[in-house]
């Protein structure tokens, strides 16, 4: 397998993992219900905990998490056992593939968030990524995953604003994982901008609602 082939099937394999449309899976086949036709209309976390409960919204936060931790560990995976061939002058030669020297994981947790936010089975309308961000970001670098829950928390408990603790969440573990895992280059890079990118576009209605004053909030802590 060539160098293109391996990015285009670690690219296509996070964006397919990542358009599993979960939150309309778990509110169908469990409820009976069709999310996007109840609360905000997303197929997210927050919208199943908000119209369906707890169960639900922790399954689909889960279940949404783990598209993101799959799509990378696959990745991970065709670039530690894959044999890549490298075009050279006269011919190619196959070398097995050497680690992390042309990764790609970065950029298969990227698809697998843009497979969530612009899904092929619900006509390019999907969730707005946050999940699915969290779990790719856990899988590439733990601390960052951390620097993300704990921004939420900080600014969610208190307030209830799950947008803006979700804009600012993506944007600080972002930083913190370009910042801390230098051996990902320009593919974390990356990852952290294009994320961040459709997180907040994602989230356009919510900022209008934000400045407004009118924002929706989620009350975590009440029974």
């Amino acid at each position: 397998m060539n160098a293109v082939g391996l990015a285009a099937l670690a690219v296509l394999g996070g964006f397919f993992m990542g358009s599993i449309p979960f939150g309309v899976i778990v509110s169908r086949v469990f409820y009976g219900r069709d999310i996007r036709a109840a609360g905000s209309g997303n197929i997210g976390a927050a919208n199943a905990l908000r119209t369906l409960g707890r169960t639900a919204g922790l399954a689909v936060l889960l279940l949404d998490a783990l598209k993101g931790i799959v799509a990378v560990e696959v990745a991970a995976w065709l670039l530690l056992r894959v044999p890549l061939a490298i075009p050279v002058a006269g011919g190619e030669y196959t070398i097995g593939y050497p680690g992390k020297a042309f990764d790609l994981m970065p950029i298969a947790g990227a698809a697998a968030v843009f497979g969530h936010c612009y899904t092929p089975w619900l006509r390019l309308r999907g969730g707005k990524g946050v999940a699915t961000f969290l779990g790719a970001t856990f899988a590439l670098a733990w601390p960052a995953g951390l620097a993300f829950v704990g921004i939420w928390l900080l600014i969610v408990l208190p307030t209830g604003l799950a947008s803006l603790g979700s804009i600012a969440g993506v944007v600080v573990a972002g930083l913190v994982l370009v910042a801390t895992n230098h051996e990902y280059g320009a593919s974390g890079l990356l990852y952290a901008f294009v994320c961040a990118f459709v997180v907040i576009v994602k989230h356009r209605e919510n900022i209008g609602r934000l400045a407004a004053g009118n924002e929706n909030r989620l009350q975590l802590l009440k029974r």
